[in-house]
């Protein structure tokens, strides 16, 4: 039984989720973005497999929403659950809207995320503390930022430089070895962090063409926003756990 009080039968071969497929902080071409996974009726995944199912997707990572009303969800990458993350809070909220139960808040294990929409666009709000840790290096020049590859980060680094500082313009790219994601195409939790640190509203282009919006709120909370796009929905069938059929 998961935490939903459902019963997972790993001989049933008609248990098979709905997975839904977005990228996350698109640009205005509809390009690029951060993949996500988002399962919407979550407690249709056992606990125990919500893992294995995330590592066997690959994506950054996995959202299921254990109750859609209230907006409680998990988040997993492909190596564990994080209590919070930037781009599964935008892309589950944009989701929920889109199928009809938006929320204005949702709740991750870390605490309760502030949700709102502008000019169709979903923005989260967030302690910025929540953040996983990186190593944040500025670096001299987009051009810089361009030239690192993802290989020899043994630890979370998220690099960036100004594009045009009085227009808040930023370059960026990030690396979550410790997460096993080699590089992250768009990073919510570390632009929320990065954004308190500077103190200032912040356009980050990220990754291969990703368009994070961010702005420090007054009650030292952050907002982090960006469009998304759907790219697929699936069946992802529950595969028999080894060793369980009699």
């Amino acid at each position: 039984m998961d935490a939903g009080g459902n019963v997972f039968d790993p001989n049933r071969i008609d248990q098979v989720p709905t997975l839904h497929v977005l990228r996350v902080f698109v640009n205005e071409d509809g390009e690029w973005g951060n993949p996500l996974g988002v399962f919407l009726d979550g407690s249709e995944v056992p606990e125990a497999e919500r893992q294995r199912v995330a590592a066997e997707l690959g994506f950054s990572e996995t959202v299921f929403v254990e109750e859609r009303a209230s907006g409680r969800l998990r988040i997993h990458t492909p190596a564990g659950e994080l209590p919070f993350a930037g781009h599964p809070a935008v892309g589950a909220a944009w989701l929920l809207a889109r199928e009809g139960t938006p929320v204005e808040r949702l709740r991750p294990p870390a605490g309760e995320v502030s949700v709102r929409f502008a000019e169709g666009r979903p923005w989260i709000a967030a302690d910025p503390g929540w953040a996983p840790g990186f190593e944040y290096r500025e670096l001299g020049s987009p051009a810089d930022v361009r030239a690192l590859t993802p290989a020899g980060h043994g630890r979370n680094a998220y690099a960036w430089s100004w594009i045009d500082a009085a227009a808040g313009t930023i370059r960026a790219r990030s690396f979550v070895p410790e997460q096993g994601i080699a590089e992250d195409e768009a990073t919510g939790s570390a632009a929320l962090a990065l954004c308190a640190r500077l103190r200032q509203p912040i356009t980050i282009h990220q990754g291969h063409g990703s368009v994070l919006l961010c702005r420090p709120l007054a009650d030292g909370r952050v907002e982090v926003g960006g469009a998304v796009a759907l790219d697929d929905l699936r069946e992802h069938p529950l595969q028999a756990v080894s060793g369980s059929r009699g």
